[in-house]
């Protein structure tokens, strides 16, 4: 019994140890930017690494952006009803389709500038709810730079 707890904590520590390795991920979905191979709407895992932010799809590097390139970093909400749901809802109840139109529901954009040289692009991007504060913390400490809350950054798909 012994031996086989001690080997399950060595599995169990060696395997945290090779996860602190890895670099930050999140899901984020691409809401439209410079970058034309993608359409808005397409689903991304954006990783943040010391010297890049790399956003990738199917395992395949999509976007690499250098963190020294990066100018700026903004960060805005849209906020709009569930007139859609409530309707939905109403058809079947009507108390709960007017209680569900009082409710309101936010997205979380986070916007990223860079200049690279010649290159010079900039995307927006939709993040989770509970991921948007790591997401903008992340990128202000590897890049150095202050996120903007910018209330006029209300992309539609």
């Amino acid at each position: 019994m012994k031996r086989l707890l001690a080997v399950f904590l060595c599995v169990a520590v060696s395997s945290t140890a090779f996860a602190a390795s890895e670099p930050t991920s999140y899901k984020v979905v691409y809401d439209g930017g410079s970058h034309t191979d993608l359409k808005p709407g397409t689903g991304l895992k954006l990783y943040l690494e010391e010297s890049k932010i790399r956003f990738v799809k199917d395992k395949a590097d999509v976007i690499t952006i250098p963190v020294s390139s990066v100018t700026e970093i903004s960060y805005g909400q849209d906020v709009h009803r569930r007139v859609g749901a409530a309707i939905g809802i109403g058809v079947v109840t009507l108390g709960v389709g007017a209680l569900m139109a009082l409710t309101k529901s936010k997205k979380h954009f986070v916007g990223l500038t860079w200049a690279d040289g010649d290159k010079k692009g900039g995307l927006a991007m939709q993040c989770d709810k509970n991921d948007y504060r790591g997401v903008l913390a992340g990128l202000e400490g590897i890049t150095g730079k202050k996120a903007v809350n910018s209330d006029t950054m209300t992309v539609k798909n």
